[in-house]
């Protein structure tokens, strides 16, 4: 948890509760577009703590290899990210790290989605991955995140239908004022903020001396938080301690409900609050925090267990429906093309999976403006198939765009499949070469630079010409920038960017990324390399662009170098073909 609060007045979400057992959840009216449970939710698993608590070990004996600590961009940090990505990735899921270009330590972001329930309906649950400098960091934040990795090889393992797209999230940077969640929320569109029907947050959830404090704790978001702990009968406390301090405020600042459970930090126990739920009141809730002594010693097996069990309770609740009655929906062809003022079809087909059939009510949902979708049938029984039409007015947008495709059940279940659209102009493709200038031999426009990086120096050749762009390599602490707009066509059947790449270092390691170079597209990045990229002359990198199609976008290079040791980042020769 960040130590300084951030703003008053807010309650805010960390979370620390758990269940070993299903409950009737409290019934709570939630206000249009907040989250609510699942109807017919299934029966919540038992999240073992004895496997919370292995994480917690592994974590500890990364920090003790590293330094005694694992602060965002340290070696400690990244091996703690290999290893929940390893554990992920093994268990099925869809697995990102997304770099926070802009956190005070530079490091990962890394996002886990289970493939399963609309991709517009989204619940995520979120802990801070990072620690303090000062130790370890067990309980502050080892605990949210173990519990939240076990939830999620749990919620794998045992693969229940989804009503909801289930996305976890660990956070790099908390302690630097939660930098790495604040970078994932202003990375989304509006449309991706939409898709987002709730976000819990779990900071500090086994505090020695804990508490059991759930963020606004009356919301409808907080109300199968609540439920599970009511269940224990707990009588859980509105967390006053977290609010604005940790990962969940980028989120509710966007708009976005929130919850969560803690455990507390540094505040002490009230003698009310140790009357009911034991401790030692005038005492810190944890009086390890942000110290050397943080570490697996520093942990309630009781209330971590409570924590992690109130997770996979919510995760059942919010995102996991009866398999009584179930079916999917495909779309074939899974994408397609239309000019403006035409049209174009494809088939939805839907199939029982389980229980009997049902009615399903079918919809398309991210159309850009001009185009409209249609359905004959509007609805089928599942099993059946429908034809939807895609028409585009003369003035439609142009561009490729993801379209979900939704069938409504008559059960209360609702399933969804993607197709992407591409809108072209009528005029077929306007391909060529798009890059200007793209082997920096004529000056620098229509380039955008920092200072000397297209340069004619010898030290580092060009691959053609006399001109390159050299990004950092100057041995203490910079970040160099090299940036074009440029405007793809749509209508085009391929669209390739490339460009040749020389990584010449002084760096020793075999295993550590000390220096970077990240190549972005509007705001996604297609790749980053490093140091441990050297390599003897250029390399061509190639990647597939056809997502921008008819959009105007900005193509960037940003190389970062730490305090010693260059790393130069040599670019020639930059094309992107559409043809």
């Amino acid at each position: 948890m960040k130590r300084r609060i951030l703003t008053a007045g807010l309650a805010l979400a960390v979370l620390t509760g758990g269940v070993a057992t299903a409950v009737a959840p409290a019934s709570a009216a939630p206000a249009a577009g907040v989250l609510a449970p699942a109807a017919q939710a299934l029966a919540a698993p038992d999240i073992a703590v004895a496997n919370v608590q292995a994480h917690l070990a592994q974590f500890q004996t990364i920090a003790t290899q590293n330094g005694g600590n694992r602060r965002a961009g340290s070696a400690g940090y990244t091996a703690s990210v290999a290893y929940v990505k390893t554990r992920l990735q093994a268990a099925g899921y869809t697995v990102t790290e997304q770099v926070c270009t802009d956190c005070t330590y530079r490091s990962n972001n890394l996002i886990a989605e289970w493939p399963g329930g609309p991709a517009d309906q989204v619940v995520m649950f979120g802990s801070h991955l990072d620690g303090v400098s000062a130790g370890p960091g067990i309980n502050d934040n080892a605990t949210g995140s173990s519990a939240l990795l076990e939830n999620a090889l749990v919620l794998a393992q045992q693969n229940p239908t989804m009503t909801k797209r289930v996305r976890f999230a660990w956070w790099t940077d908390e302690e630097q004022g939660l930098n790495g969640s604040d970078f994932y929320v202003r990375s989304l569109s509006a449309t991706q903020r939409g898709y987002i029907k709730g976000y819990y947050n779990f900071d500090m959830i086994g505090s020695v001396n804990g508490g059991y404090f759930i963020n606004r704790i009356t919301s409808a978001t907080a109300a199968p938080l609540k439920a599970y702990w009511d269940s224990l009968n707990i009588q859980p406390e509105e967390n006053v301690e977290g609010q604005g301090r940790s990962d969940d405020y980028p989120f509710a600042q966007a708009g976005i409900q929130t919850s969560g459970y803690a455990a507390g930090a540094s505040a002490r126990k009230t003698s009310a609050q140790a009357a009911k739920w034991g401790g030692t009141s005038g005492s810190a809730y944890d009086p390890c925090y942000h110290r050397s002594c943080d570490t697996t010693s520093n942990v309630s097996a009781t209330v971590l267990n409570r924590s992690a069990d109130g997770i996979a309770y919510a995760i059942w609740q919010t995102a996991v429906g009866s398999a009584t009655n179930d079916f999917s929906v495909a779309v074939s062809p899974a994408s397609g093309s239309v000019q403006r003022g035409a049209s174009t079809t494809a088939t939805v087909s839907t199939a029982t999976t389980a229980g009997t059939a049902q009615t399903v009510g079918l919809s398309a949902t991210g159309l850009p403006a001009g185009v409209t979708a249609s359905f004959s049938p509007s609805s089928v029984t599942s099993g059946g198939s429908a034809t939807m039409t895609l028409s585009a007015s003369a003035s439609a947008a142009v561009g490729t765009y993801s379209v979900t495709v939704r069938g409504a059940g008559s059960g209360g279940v609702s399933r969804s499949a993607s197709y992407t659209l591409t809108v072209g102009g009528g005029g077929g493709c306007a391909g060529g070469q798009l890059i200007g200038n793209g082997g920096f031999e004529s000056g620098s426009s229509p380039w955008t630079a920092s200072s000397g990086v297209i340069t004619n120096d010898a030290d580092q050749p060009a691959r053609t010409g006399s001109y390159k762009a050299w990004l950092v390599g100057y041995g203490s602490t910079r970040t160099d920038t090299l940036s074009q707009s440029v405007t793809i066509p749509a209508g085009c059947a391929s669209y390739t960017l490339s460009f040749w790449l020389h990584v010449d270092t002084a760096e020793t390691t075999t295993s550590t990324a000390y220096d970077r170079l990240v190549v972005q597209v509007g705001t996604a990045t297609l790749a980053t390399y490093s140091n441990l990229n050297a390599a003897a002359g250029y390399t061509q990198r190639s990647f597939n662009v056809a997502g921008y199609a008819g959009q105007t976008v900005t193509l960037k290079f940003t190389g970062t170098e730490d305090a010693s040791l260059q790393t130069s980042f040599v670019i020639d020769d930059v094309t992107l073909q559409a043809s």
